[in-house]
């Protein structure tokens, strides 16, 4: 999605501050084969109950996790997934949707971890939104989850934004042409990018990403969280997640935006490590 003058430096600055190896470390890097296409991991640290970290869309990637990782690989393992399209996973032939994230990252969970063991999930934005997908289809999969910043589907003010100003590769390559070289010089095939983000684009355009129903049906302990300044979707939205869970706790991060593991990440990391580690009811 489209980034706010303010919000695009936030993300900026915060990938480009962070070490290049996330998302294209050789010594972390691990394949998993799907019907259509070869999917991406990184798995850092050993022991605890994994975690398995979901990345945004479209400027997002494994390395807007670096920091989260640094703490969590010190006591967990740590599976962090490149969605298909983006950087070394393969882009398949089947349509983009949630959905087929969702599907994707069910299929790493069972390969990585074919004892059947359950797996704490967060995810970010666009990785925010297939994991209310992952939980609710998957329950056999997930332990706690953590949603930050998910919408469920486009509001009035959103859809107004993508109208009067589609994202496209020509207006990433204006606002941020570094991070999209960067981009590209992971990609095995980077004349797939200019397509990947037009498929994208007309992904977000369904008005429903999510259907409520699905929510209601997650049985796992949830966190819902975001920035209190989040510009693309108003508090009021995530309240009435949280309202839809039976399990549900909703922390907002205050005077953030979107980005909010750029803006506070100390805080963020501190409320999540405190969610996955509270005893079962």
């Amino acid at each position: 999605m489209r980034l706010s003058p303010l919000l695009l430096a936030l993300s900026v600055n915060f990938l480009g501050a962070q070490q290049p190896r996330y998302g294209s470390d050789d010594a972390a890097g691990h394949y998993v084969q799907v019907a259509d296409a070869k999917l991406y991991y990184e798995r850092y640290g050993e022991g605890g109950r994994p975690l398995m970290l979901l990345h945004g869309g479209e400027y997002g990637y494994i390395d807007e996790f670096a920091d989260l990782i640094q703490q969590m690989s010190k006591r967990r393992t740590v599976i962090a997934l490149a969605t298909r399209g983006y950087g070394r996973s393969e882009r398949g032939v089947v349509p983009l949707s949630h959905r087929q994230f969702a599907q994707d990252a069910a299929a790493v969970v069972r390969n990585v971890f074919p004892s059947g063991q359950k797996v704490d999930v967060l995810g970010f934005s666009e990785g925010a939104i297939t994991s209310y997908i992952l939980a609710s289809s998957h329950p056999e999969l997930v332990h706690r989850l953590i949603a930050i910043g998910g919408s469920l589907g486009l509001y009035g003010e959103n859809i107004q934004a993508l109208e009067a100003e589609p994202l496209t590769p020509e207006l990433m390559q204006k606002q941020v042409p570094d991070l999209v070289a960067s981009r590209k010089r992971i990609m095995a095939r980077p004349e797939l990018w200019e397509p990947l983000i037009r498929e994208l684009e007309q992904m977000y355009r369904a008005p429903v990403w999510v259907k409520q129903e699905e929510v209601r049906a997650i049985q796992v302990p949830t966190l819902i969280m975001a920035g209190d300044r989040d510009s693309y979707s108003r508090a009021d939205h995530f309240v009435d997640i949280y309202h839809l869970l039976s399990h549900g706790q909703l922390s907002f991060i205050p005077g953030c935006a979107h980005v909010v593991l750029a803006c506070k990440a100390d805080l963020v990391i501190n409320i999540s490590t405190s969610f996955l580690d509270q005893a079962e009811p």
